[in-house]
């Protein structure tokens, strides 16, 4: 399992380099249609390097189904929840390829503040 101390590290780098490794890209044997990365564990979650800007201006948006469904949340309200490893987690996964191996590769991801 590969490494990544994000103390000091914006999000979206920390969670592009992640995603890399998760897909496997970083080693010569790559190949698309299999799931090659080691897993990745992301150390220091709570330590990255977030403005308050930032906090505000984040939304994560779902819909729920029905008509005028559309919710949003703000990275602020996601990390008072459910914490650093939710917004790495909704990062990472919106970087990964949107097929049958997206599950399978977040699996091994491991976030811990």
């Amino acid at each position: 399992m590969k490494e990544i101390d994000a103390k000091g590290k914006s999000l979206g780098r920390v969670a592009s380099e992640a995603a890399k490794m998760l897909m496997g890209k970083d080693t010569p044997q790559y190949e698309a249609h299999l799931v090659q990365g080691d897993g990745v564990h992301i150390v220091n979650a709570a330590q990255i390097n977030l403005t308050e800007k930032k906090m505000k201006q984040k939304q994560y948006s779902r819909y729920t189904g029905y008509p005028g469904g559309l919710r949003f949340e703000s990275l602020e309200r996601v990390l008072s929840k459910k914490g650093y490893e939710e917004a790495f987690r909704k990062a990472i996964y919106g970087m990964l390829p949107n097929n049958k191996l997206r599950a399978r590769m977040m699996k091994k991801l491991k976030v811990t503040d």
